[in-house]
Formats: structure tokens, sequence, C-alpha cells
């Protein structure tokens, strides 16, 4: 079937689903029937509640990082990007980190702005720097936590200085193991030429506009699977058990990693869930979940997977687990 015939049945189901919204919105009183009388459990009330949080939460930060992507698109040009990246590949990523501190972008939002910067060139493992390190390093995510710990500076200084090391190392591991490899997933139409585009105008205003819609309708449909995954995580998943589990210093940063891959917070909100483990887990624990968290979660992952290889996922993902537990351990141990 060619690319019409599926567009074509696309807009179909599409419309399909908005008239049988606008039927019910607005014949079911008509018919009586009252949708309160159903017997709906409460555990899917919760998993909808999630869901729409999640979504709600990540829409906005969504779209800041996709009108990101349309400037780059529309502004920055490949020679541009070449001038300012130091030749030397292990050179380059320490202002490849120092850029992430500035960079007011979540988990979410920073996978369309790499993606962007590394078809117009950026070497791999310099988006990797920035996919790992804008969402912890940020000031909005600095604020954030000094707010939520000032009685405890330790946990934003030792948030703030490992992830901007652990940014660098695992740039440099992804560099030594993938060098400057294409590792961005690529359709059939990307590789023979015959990808759409987007309408060509004169006034950038408008191409930046054209280039963010189109950049948020392909994110969004992940962002609502990764949403939707991470709510049944959060709704079904025995948490006692986990806690039973972080009683030692050695699995105590591993069950609050997992923690924080599987409640998919926003990185600008999660100190002020971590805040609350205070009681519970050591220091050590709770800096894994910050820095873990907004590396690599559910969210995330279902959007790498989308638009990078599957090989080079897995195996991202595998350099920022052990990367981020290895340095905890290794904190825990100096301090």
């Amino acid at each position: 079937m060619n690319n019409q015939g599926l567009t074509l049945i696309k807009d179909m189901v599409g419309f399909g689903l908005i008239a049988l919204f606008l039927f019910l919105f607005f014949v079911m009183d008509l018919l009586g029937f009252d949708p309160m009388s159903l017997s709906v459990p409460g555990s899917w009330l919760n998993v909808n509640t999630i869901f729409i949080s999640i979504v709600l939460e990540a829409i906005p930060f969504i779209l800041l990082g996709v009108f990101f992507s349309a400037l780059i698109q529309t502004y920055v040009s490949e020679e541009t990007i070449q001038r300012f990246i130091p030749k030397n590949a292990i050179v380059a990523l320490v202002p490849a980190a120092l850029l992430a501190v500035v960079f007011p972008i979540c988990e979410c939002a920073i996978v369309p702005v790499v993606r962007r910067l590394i078809k117009k060139g950026m070497p791999l493992h310099v988006g990797v720097v920035l996919l790992v390190g804008a969402p912890v390093l940020n000031p909005i995510v600095l604020a954030s936590t000094y707010y939520a710990f000032r009685g405890n500076l330790d946990v934003v200084y030792g948030r703030m200085g490992l992830a901007f090391v652990l940014s660098i190392f695992i740039g440099l591991i992804i560099y030594l193991l993938y060098q400057n490899s294409n590792q961005l997933r690529w359709s059939r139409d990307e590789l023979l030429g015959l990808q759409p585009e987007v309408p060509k105008v004169k006034n950038r205003f408008k191409s930046t506009l054209y280039h963010a819609s189109d950049e948020f309708f392909e994110m969004g449909k992940y962002l609502i699977v990764g949403a939707f995954v991470a709510s049944l995580f959060q709704t079904f998943l025995d948490r006692d058990v986990l806690l039973d589990l972080g009683s030692s210093e050695t699995a105590a940063p591993a069950v609050m990693m997992a923690f924080a891959y599987v409640l998919s917070l926003c990185s600008e909100a999660d100190a002020f869930v971590a805040a609350t483990f205070g009681n519970t887990f050591s220091i050590g624990a709770i800096l894994a979940f910050l820095v873990y968290g907004p590396m690599l979660d559910l969210k995330n992952t279902i959007m790498l997977f989308a638009f990078f290889r599957a090989r080079f996922v897995f195996g991202l993902i595998v350099v920022i687990t052990v990367s981020v537990y290895c340095f905890i351990l290794l904190y825990q141990a100096i301090m």
C-alpha cells in the first residue's frame, strides 16, 4: 500500500474517532445514559489520573523542545555546528557538558533537539552528552532541587556534580563504542529522498512554526504511549517490595533508579518527590533517583527507540545504567 493510501486510512480513522466523540458527547444525555453508573475498578481510575497528569506535565516541555528543534532547523546551518564544535572528539565533550547547563529542557523535550542537531552534523557522542546532561544540569532543575532540599545542600551539589561528570563520562564511552557512526533511525522514504518536505516559505518565522508542528505531532504519539506504560507501572507495581530491597547501601541506589525509571517524572519536578524519601533512603540512593531519572525513564526510552537504532538504544541504556550505579557507589564510598 502506497503512502497516499495509508494517509487516507489514517485520516478516515481520525475523523471517525472525532465523529464518535461528538456523537457520544451530545447524544448520551438524550439517550438517558449515565456514565457514572459504570463500575470501573479504582486501579484503572488511578491509571487514568496518572496518565493525564504525566501527559499534561510533559506537553509544555515537549512544545518547548520541538520549538527549539524547529529554530535549529531554520536558523542553524551544518557549517555553524561544525565551526563551533572542537575538532578533537575528546575535547568536545567538555563544551557539550557546559552547553547542557544552559539548556532549559527536560528529558522529554531534549530528544527532538538532539536528533535535529545530529541530523545537522553534530557528532553522536556530543549529542549524547546533551541528551543525558541537559535534563539534569539546566537552571530550572537546579532551582527546583535547591528549593526541595534547602536543608541539605549536599544533595544539590551532589546532583549537579555527578550529572556533569557522568554526562562527560557517558559521552566518552559512547564515542569509544560507536565513534561517529550514524545511529539515527531513518525511514525508507528518507533514505530514498522521498520524504515530503515542509512547505518552503520565505518567512523564517512561518517555517519555524511548520517544523515545530510536524515535530510535535511526530513526538506526541510516543509521549502518549510512554505515559500510558508509565501509568500502568505506577499503579500496579508493588512498591513495598522495592522498599524492602532498599535497606542496604548497595541495593538502595538500584531500587531508587528503578523507581525513577518507572515513575517517569519530569526532571523539573522530581526533586519534590525525592525529598519525600529522605527518611527512608540514604543521600546516595536519593541522588541515584535524581540523576538517573532525567537521563533515562520509560517516556524517553520509547522516544529513543522511535528515533534511534534499537541496538544503539540498548547499548545506551546499559551504559547509562551501569555508569550511574557505579558512580553512586563511588560517591557513597568517598562521602
